[in-house]
């Protein structure tokens, strides 16, 4: 014969009200720690560093196809952009065309939004900043390279047997205010500022505001973890 819960003792009752009462503290304690968990995160990625995935080859051998960056929210900010600095931008004028929709899961979006997965919205680039507001580009000297002020720079992180120019027509351009010139380092596989510009530098540069971040660290594979720091010898020379 079984006994319901009305005949239990006060001691056997006491028991599972203590039992459920720790249960109840230990989910608390895991809800809290788990909302607080997010909301840092979700802090981080808007405020300090977001992954980012690498949708193309444009940036070898420096960036590979689908290697995970980490970037910095700083620079342009606190930190202002140098010339060198590998950045994140949005497609600043349907530079990428139609770009179909990602199909994700609620739970990568989820992961995503807060910034615990890289970006993998292919509505993104990534390139590396030659001209700052006002620096006047062109390409190229006799030597093959480019200029910025005037004066030529020597650019080791090309992809090796391309060229500075990457085969493509002249240009000679002045950055406009709130702008900058991106170029990839892979120059003959690389839409950037100078397949979009019309010859002045206005549409083709990239406006500041469309700016994410500068690219500071692989982070994926793990065995091509490195951060991305430029050689200081390569713009020293320009005014």
């Amino acid at each position: 014969m079984t006994r319901d819960a009305s005949s239990a003792t006060p001691d056997a009752r006491s028991e599972e009200r203590g039992f459920l009462s720790s249960v109840w503290v230990g989910v608390r304690e895991v809800l809290i720690v788990m909302t607080l968990a997010m909301a840092l995160s979700l802090l981080v990625k808007t405020f300090l560093v977001q992954p980012f995935h690498i949708p193309s080859g444009s940036m070898e051998d420096t960036l590979i196809k689908d290697d995970r960056v980490l970037v910095s929210k700083l620079t342009p900010g606190p930190f202002a952009l140098q010339r060198g600095d590998i950045v994140v931008f949005t497609d600043p004028d349907h530079w990428l065309g139609d770009v179909a929709p990602v199909e994700r899961s609620p739970l990568r979006s989820a992961l995503i939004f807060l910034g615990l997965v890289p970006d993998d919205s292919h509505e993104h680039l990534i390139k590396r900043v030659i001209g700052l507001p006002g620096d006047h580009v062109t390409c190229c000297t006799a030597g093959g390279q480019i200029t910025v002020n005037g004066s030529p720079i020597t650019e080791p992180y090309i992809k090796p047997g391309d060229s500075p120019g990457g085969g493509r027509s002249a240009f000679d351009i002045v950055v406009p205010a709130d702008k900058v010139w991106v170029m990839g380092d892979h120059r003959s596989d690389s839409a950037d500022s100078r397949l979009h510009d019309d010859g002045t530098g206005a549409l083709g540069s990239v406006p500041m505001e469309d700016i994410h971040g500068k690219a500071i660290l692989i982070v994926w594979p793990l065995g091509r973890w490195t951060g991305l720091s430029l050689a200081p010898d390569v713009f020293a020379a320009v005014p």
